[in-house]
């Protein structure tokens, strides 16, 4: 097997094509140090690429330059991702290109003026210009993708991850939800990519939006703030500062640091404790699940303070392969960790064959879906919420089903059924 060696590391978007393509197919690439302005004008370097940018992979053969070329030099040493067919093969080279002449190059035109790169916006009204056909490469790719989980076949391949890369530098800074919004399908898309577990090693960590410009905006300031104290006059030295207050006395300080309440734990109290149920559901055995957790449920739900919730997925057609239908299941779950503490879910894959069915049910605290769930969780507005009728003992049944997981449900035979606590 071939050793390779790449410049330009994992904050480096197009490298990361390279990487996450080598984590799929199994090949072991080395990352090398790369200092901006050192290392590319090396005549080593320059060899290598004569344009002097990265990423470059370093092969026994020789340098490759361009990213989407490296990717898939990278997946063509295990004949993976590529496509099966000459035809899925011309497909992934289509993709390829529309991801880097439509969207990154409108993403660049959008996104670097907006994180202080100025000299790239050389006409008037740049960023409105990119925006507009960032927009429309966004639609075509959401139109292609409302009967598609993937752009060529049925399984992941180097024109996703190109893709993928290329949306990944906006979502981390200026591209936020109200835009991608627009898009549900892309939306759905990207979430699901870059929470595969190859993604997810590379990159070390989820995703979410507006996670870079943070540390963006904190280096700004600081470097303006430097800039600002080394243009101010020398002062004469200040005053000894005043004594300390006495413990306990700087009431603005305490207002400051006081951690607010969530909405959620100011609600009236209820009857019903979340752990208890949670408890009693983990605790029982299977063969005893209808007579004490199912009956013991329904028993200790409180419809005052808590609610019942039926989901199911809008875009069910595309669930054509089971084990991406489940990574679906498994990525929203994780995205609705922060709600642990006020929810219960059960979610169910459903169908003999595909495309399967994506059904569930959800307990929250309070009377609504809670608003901070509506905000935070984009997998939201991926699916029908209904909210149960425990009046209807038709509606209690499906919710006890869900919940006891037998083989068929409502007609439907259970595939799989994922379990949040």
């Amino acid at each position: 097997m071939a050793t390779y060696k790449i410049y330009g590391g994992k904050e480096n978007k197009n490298a990361l094509k390279a990487l996450i393509t080598a984590e799929y197919v199994g090949v072991k690439i080395e990352v090398l140090p790369f200092e901006r302005g050192v290392t590319s004008k090396t005549p080593e370097f320059t060899k290598l690429n004569p344009i002097q940018k990265v990423p470059v992979l370093v092969t026994p053969e020789g340098g490759v330059f361009e990213s989407n070329a490296i990717a898939r030099h990278v997946a063509r040493t295990k004949d993976m991702l590529l496509g099966s067919t000459l035809y899925e093969k011309a497909q992934v080279d289509q993709w390829c290109d529309f991801a880097a002449t439509e969207i990154d190059a409108n993403m660049a035109r959008y996104v670097y003026p907006k994180l202080g790169m100025t000299w790239l916006a050389t006409a008037p009204n740049v960023e409105e210009f990119a925006l507009n056909g960032l927009k429309r490469a966004l639609g075509a790719l959401n139109s292609y993708l409302a009967s598609q989980t993937y752009v060529v076949g049925n399984t992941i391949t180097v024109a996703d991850i190109v893709i993928a890369c290329n949306l990944l530098l906006g979502v981390k800074t200026v591209i936020d939800k109200t835009i991608m919004s627009e898009f549900p399908h892309v939306e759905r898309y990207f979430w699901t990519l870059v929470n595969q577990p190859e993604f997810l090693k590379v990159m070390g960590g989820e995703v979410s939006y507006g996670q870079a410009m943070k540390e963006i905006q904190a280096m700004q300031a600081a470097a303006a703030k430097q800039a600002a104290e080394a243009a101010k006059p020398k002062e004469a030295p200040a005053p000894a500062a005043a004594a300390p207050a006495p413990a306990g006395g700087d009431d603005e300080e305490e207002v400051v640091t006081k951690k607010p309440k969530n909405p959620l734990d100011l609600l009236p109290p209820s009857p019903m404790v979340m752990d208890n149920w949670k408890r009693l559901y983990s605790n029982t055995k299977a063969k005893d699940f209808a007579e004490v957790a199912i009956k013991g449920f329904w028993e200790m739900y409180d419809p005052k303070g808590y609610s019942l919730w039926f989901c199911d997925y809008k875009y069910n057609e595309e669930n054509t392969v089971s084990y991406v239908t489940l990574n679906k299941v498994g990525g929203f779950l994780q995205r609705m960790d922060f709600i642990r503490k006020y929810g219960f879910g059960k979610m169910c894959i459903l169908g003999e064959n595909p495309p399967f069915k994506i059904k569930g049910v959800w307990l929250f605290r309070g009377t609504e879906i809670p608003q901070m769930v509506k905000d935070e969780c984009y997998d939201m507005e991926l699916y029908e919420w209904t909210k149960v009728d425990i009046s209807d003992e038709a509606q209690k049944a499906t919710v006890s089903a869900y919940f006891e997981e037998p083989d068929v449900i409502n007609g439907e035979k259970l595939l799989e059924a994922k379990c949040f606590k």
